[in-house]
């Protein structure tokens, strides 16, 4: 089964790129943005499934997903939710996003996967559900709450392409408004920090 499930708008992609434009699995990777063992893999199992290019017009979404995974559960007989409580624990770390983990849901579940859209508003469903905060309330002008952001920002040279820094990205919030400031710094130093501030 490939790395990530994927659209169909994506796979027919895949195959067009690869079965009209005789372009690599790398080329097709980089213009489709998943990954090359997911390409390598679709194309394996459409070969696999006895399918030719181009496809029939006949042949249904449905279809195509039951030629290419023949061990899947027959039909959608129900969609399945993930275990949002390790979704949620997921994307607490750095650089998982919500895109991500739906692909691998895919993947386990391809045939009774939800949209993605219907992923992310089930997910926020099951948040909101279980959100416990306390409200706090901020006077106008009062407060102001600063901080680096986590990930770092290349900084290119514009003449030779090569990455020249990382910048540190400051951000301060007012407490009230939620206005937010952002400005890109070379370091956390002191001097650096002070001069966000000013």
């Amino acid at each position: 089964m490939p790395d990530n499930r994927i659209s169909m708008r994506k796979l027919n992609e895949i195959l067009r790129m690869h079965f009209e434009n005789n372009l690599s699995i790398r080329q097709i990777s980089r213009s489709v943005r998943v990954s090359v063992g997911t390409v390598s893999n679709y194309l394996r199992l459409f070969r696999e499934a006895g399918l030719q290019w181009p496809l029939p017009e006949s042949l249904s979404e449905t279809a195509l997903a039951s030629a290419l995974f023949p061990d899947a559960p027959s039909g959608r007989k129900g969609l399945i939710d993930p275990d949002w409580s390790l979704v949620h624990q997921e994307l607490k770390r750095k650089g998982v996003t919500k895109h991500i983990l739906w692909e691998e849901y895919c993947q386990t579940q391809p045939l009774n996967a939800y949209s993605y859209s219907q992923y992310c508003h089930r997910y926020k469903v099951w948040r909101d559900s279980r959100k416990r905060s306390m409200r706090q309330h901020h006077k106008a002008g009062e407060k102001l709450f600063v901080d680096y952001a986590g990930l770092r920002v290349p900084i290119v040279n514009p003449h030779t392409g090569e990455v020249a820094h990382k910048a540190q990205i400051f951000v301060a919030v007012l407490g009230a408004s939620n206005y937010t400031y952002a400005e890109a710094t070379l370091s956390q130093k002191s001097e650096d920090w002070l001069g966000s501030h000013a």
